[in-house]
């Protein structure tokens, strides 16, 4: 298996980025379309303006309807062709990029991201998932290649409500040992390639600077104020994060949470929430050191990641059985794992991290 390293193009941040939209964007075509979720077109459509103002370019703005549908991808699909629309761009969290990275992959355009949250990872990564008009899963798709560009307006992110931040936290936190175990057993990545150690810095570097920056910065978004330690945080959750495990690979954190969703109860967690208690799961399955183990809970607890199963939704541990058999079902990247992980094993374990969890709080 040969080493592969992909990235976007360009990757910009900043405080006010937006301002600068036309000047990152303006070789990639003379017509935009910009898909936004309804809070993204209130906070960012008057920078945007700002930055085409008197630019012989054609921009359109669209609120999508909340959903990477099939539906909703082929209307914004029947826009670009009406409008001879030559860049997609998208305003918003997941959903809204993930409509617009699929829009755009369909109509063989260029796509440009800018989140609004720094919740995911999913603006620097080469994939999308697609759910069908009733909001059931629908498909993976993974595209030849990582956007043209990602712009993140630092200023829009510290102005969010914090969990946004938290949550992207707790999905930057199973970077690194989702990368190490995949590395362990010579898994592919994301990008169905070999771990470059390029990727294996970015992991590694992910998890340093939530440690070293992650409890200041979700003080200073509590007050909605951009320090250096929110910019970092930002950063990490968006391009470590994203480019992270696009070349590094997945394992136990994202099936614990693709689990979880069979949950009802769980509905609500927030993806990044459930990724972080599964990277506790992960680390007592490979019986990590304790260090490592307390490092990581001591971590969760100081930003507000969840420890324990109550605090993921969980108030039945009977019902976690459910989850943990979704979690093992062929495909899933748990089986990344040395030696491979039953059920039973992951069920285990996460009743292990709910009792250690309770005793750290």
């Amino acid at each position: 298996m040969l080493k592969l390293m992909r990235a976007p193009a360009k990757y910009v941040q900043g405080k006010d980025a937006l301002f600068e939209a036309y000047e990152n964007t303006k070789d990639l075509g003379s017509s935009f379309l910009f898909v936004c979720s309804r809070s993204g077109y209130k906070i960012a459509k008057p920078k945007i303006e700002k930055s085409f103002e008197n630019k012989t370019v054609k921009i359109m703005f669209e609120v999508f309807n909340g959903i990477s549908s099939t539906g909703e991808i082929e209307r914004m699909r029947r826009i670009v062709k009406e409008n001879k629309i030559q860049v997609v761009c998208a305003i918003g969290g997941g959903s809204a990029i993930d409509t617009a990275k699929a829009t755009a992959y369909y109509e063989n355009l260029p796509v440009v991201v800018m989140p609004t949250v720094a919740a995911t990872d999913a603006p620097c990564t080469g994939l999308s998932v697609i759910y069908n008009d009733d909001g059931s899963f629908c498909k993976y798709i993974f595209y030849p290649k990582n956007p043209e560009a990602v712009i993140v307006d630092s200023s829009i992110i510290a102005a969010a409500p914090v969990k946004f931040l938290v949550a992207g936290m707790g999905d930057a936190l199973g970077t690194y040992f989702e990368a190490r175990a995949c590395l362990k057993t010579n898994s592919p990545s994301l990008e169905n390639g070999g771990i470059t150690k390029s990727a294996m810095a970015l992991c590694k570097l992910c998890y340093e600077t939530l440690f070293a920056d992650g409890y200041k910065a979700k003080l200073a978004v509590e007050q909605g104020i951009l320090t250096p330690a929110v910019e970092n945080i930002i950063e990490a959750n968006t391009y470590l994060s994203g480019v992270g495990a696009d070349n590094g690979g997945l394992a136990v954190s994202h099936s614990v949470y693709n689990g979880f969703t069979a949950l009802e109860e769980c509905e609500s967690t927030m993806h990044g929430d459930l990724v972080a208690f599964g990277t506790i799961a992960q680390l007592i399955i490979e019986n990590a050191p304790m260090e490592e183990i307390a490092e990581v809970i001591e971590f969760c607890i100081s930003v507000g990641l969840p420890v324990t199963l109550a605090q993921v939704g969980v108030k039945d541990v009977k019902r976690v059985h459910i989850a943990a058999e979704k979690a093992c079902m062929p495909g899933e990247s748990i089986h990344n794992m040395l030696g491979d992980v039953t059920p039973e094993e992951l069920y285990n374990a996460l009743l292990a991290a709910d009792t250690l969890g309770k005793t750290f709080l």
